[in-house]
């Protein structure tokens, strides 16, 4: 529920010292308060909002820690199968020089 506190009353005052006729100042007022009460928002809405945005950086956080680590798993076995190529080259290496020699 919104409520938002908007003096229409006063609001109106402060018109009419400012030479509005009556009717100019209540109209106003009116159509200000509807403007505030449909578009401003509260310290709940600012609230809630603000809850939805943390849950939301949470999930997206936790999501992007879950891909970090796939892809370090990734790259640690394509690292070991490259290594071990390289290790089984050179020990064949060895292996043909020492036949040659």
């Amino acid at each position: 529920m919104r409520t938002l506190a908007f003096d229409t009353l006063e609001f109106a005052k402060k018109l009419k010292t400012a030479n509005f006729t009556e009717d100019q100042a209540e109209a106003l007022a009116e159509a200000v308060a509807g403007i505030v009460e449909e578009r401003l928002a509260t310290k709940q809405d600012l609230k809630e909002l603000e809850i939805r945005l943390e849950t939301r950086i949470k999930e997206l956080e936790t999501g992007l820690r879950r891909d970090m680590q796939e892809m370090e798993m990734r790259l640690r076995h394509d690292l070991t199968l490259r290594l071990g190529g390289m290790l089984t080259g050179g020990v064949a290496l060895v292996a043909v020089l020492v036949k040659l020699l």
